[in-house]
């Protein structure tokens, strides 16, 4: 499957498990997203993002979202889009 990168995580929320990435590409929720960094390495579904508190459905690059991950992640990890096989 091919990858494209879409951002960076910019911080990371330990409590609610909760990462904030700065977009430097389109993401929208149904989105499989592959978060990889010097310890992290994991895929997961985009099943809710949101800007300043407020749910969206899609964002775009320079846009700063925050998302529910299964695991931990680390400031600097580099996030890619996992396009789906054609």
């Amino acid at each position: 499957m091919a990858e494209i990168e879409v951002g960076k995580i910019t911080h990371f929320f330990d409590k609610i498990s909760v990462a904030a990435i700065g977009l430097t590409g389109e993401l929208a929720v149904g989105d499989t997203v592959h978060i990889k960094g010097h310890t992290s390495d994991f895929t997961m579904p985009i099943a809710g993002m949101q800007i300043e508190h407020a749910t969206v459905q899609a964002a775009q690059a320079g846009d700063q979202i925050g998302v529910k991950t299964p695991q931990k992640a680390h400031e600097h990890d580099r996030v890619f889009k996992v396009a789906p096989d054609a």
